[in-house]
């Protein structure tokens, strides 16, 4: 870990560069965000975003990182997920958001 880091947006953790990682569209691509804005998160929790929500909600009410904190279910992820080192990898915990919701 460096200074230089980038910090997630989301969990305000730093993002080493041995951890993984990966762009996040604010906008879903497959909803009009192609080309749109994204931000750079750990892999944890990008999975944990897409494993709440559906690109419709997403696109819909979930297209920042303020709106995206508020989530009830990503605001307990965040409180859990900061209690750890920023180099924590972990498969995504809970379960799985149902589909057609």
């Amino acid at each position: 870990m460096s200074e230089t880091d980038p910090i997630c947006p989301l969990c305000q953790r730093p993002i080493p560069a041995d951890v993984p990682q990966s762009r996040h569209h604010l906008v879903p691509r497959l909803r009009g965000g192609k080309g749109g804005e994204t931000v750079l998160l750990h892999q944890i929790c990008h999975n944990e975003i897409h494993a709440t929500l559906s690109e419709t909600d997403l696109a819909r009410d979930y297209c920042s990182i303020a709106a995206l904190r508020a989530h009830p279910r990503l605001a307990a992820f965040i409180t859990w997920v900061q209690k750890r080192p920023p180099g924590f990898r972990s498969k995504t915990p809970g379960k799985r958001r149902v589909r057609g919701r």
